[in-house]
């Protein structure tokens, strides 16, 4: 209790009023309040509330409090959230508390995510291997869902929930650029150009799934569904965040993209269908069908040229890189398990507050 009353006493006073979305706890809160305001001595406190929230929480994976918490110590990096005072980016006693919450939450994936045979450390081993890993994904299929049964109101639950990475997309993977050299390097970029549009703004896929928000009739500012986001979407793209923000976790990243890449393009596809059966037009599908084609060639590039010639460079990564495609599989089926179980129960994938959005 007298770290929280501390908290409480010095952000007494603070303006969180132009944030877009609330706390879900008391470390989020704490986390939120210094974001948005100037620095001051409570730093202590949030590490000791970071410490409280990890120990307390079932499982930190789902825990609404430390999501939200890291989703808003990694958007301070991204720049994604104006409220949040940019000279507090790099606020010593933010970026411990963020450590103590990265620590848990990365030891948690490891200990939950299944871990995949290890291939030859040769690009065309590790290629095929995640090939393999990606083909064989038994996941539950939200694309398929979405082609055949979703409604109207599933389709834009199912476009907020995809608010929290693809209205930023490319950018957690961006982070691996001047981490890699030589073969790995070039490989990223050139997806990563692909993704920023090949220097056509109007082609930035971020801007076009903004323009897809927008014709099914939603807000593309950023963050403006976080209130609605479970925290299961929260720590899938935390997850991101923290491969992309830690050096150390380049493998992961890059393990992460390949298989991102390799499972897009027929659920695009599928997802495609499902909008234009509900009678939406091609604004809304534009996005959707820009990656059926675009992901396939993708898919190709990040198998072999990125993790399969980073694995060669760098034999040492080669754990973590099989480990992010893993983790990629595992939580983005929780996060497809979580959408489809809810709906195939008639109810809101969305937390509290969907009837609003």
């Amino acid at each position: 209790m007298q770290s929280e009353t501390l908290v409480s006493q010095t952000l007494e006073g603070r303006d969180t009023d132009r944030l877009p979305f609330a706390a879900r706890g008391p470390l989020s809160d704490a986390v939120l309040r210094r974001l948005t305001g100037p620095a001051g001595g409570e730093g202590a406190a949030h590490g000791e509330l970071a410490r409280r929230a990890v120990a307390g929480a079932a499982d930190v994976i789902r825990d609404d409090d430390v999501q939200l918490a890291l989703f808003a110590l990694y958007a301070s990096s991204y720049g994604s959230i104006d409220a949040f005072d940019p000279d507090l980016e790099w606020d010593p006693e933010l970026i411990a508390t963020r450590r103590i919450l990265e620590e848990r939450f990365e030891h948690e994936l490891r200990m939950a995510v299944p871990a995949p045979d290890l291939p030859d450390p040769t690009a065309d081993a590790v290629s095929r291997s995640l090939f393999a890993l990606t083909g064989a994904d038994s996941g539950p299929s939200l694309s398929r869902y979405m082609a055949k049964k979703a409604t109207l109101d599933q389709a834009r639950e199912f476009f907020i929930q995809r608010t929290v990475y693809t209205l930023r997309e490319a950018d957690p993977h961006s982070w691996a650029i001047p981490r890699l050299q030589g073969r790995p390097k070039a490989a990223l970029v050139e997806i990563q150009a692909d993704e920023y549009g090949g220097g056509r703004p109007d082609r930035v896929h971020a801007e076009i799934f903004a323009a897809a928000l927008r014709g099914a009739g939603l807000d593309d500012t950023y963050g403006t569904y976080i209130d609605d986001i479970p925290a299961i979407t929260l720590a899938s793209h935390n997850m991101m965040s923290m491969f992309g923000l830690n050096r150390r976790l380049v493998g992961a990243i890059v393990g992460h993209l390949a298989a991102f890449e390799m499972t897009s393009s027929i659920p695009s596809r599928m997802y495609a269908d499902g909008l234009r059966r509900l009678g939406f037009g091609d604004d809304v599908t534009d996005y959707f069908d820009e990656h059926v084609e675009a992901d396939a060639v993708h898919e190709q590039i990040a198998g072999r040229d990125l993790a399969g010639a980073l694995a060669e460079d760098r034999p040492d990564l080669l754990p973590d890189v099989m480990f992010g495609a893993a983790a990629c599989l595992t939580v983005d089926g929780w996060v497809g398990r979580h959408i489809l179980d809810a709906w195939t129960h008639g109810q809101s994938s969305l937390r509290k507050g969907a009837d609003d959005a």
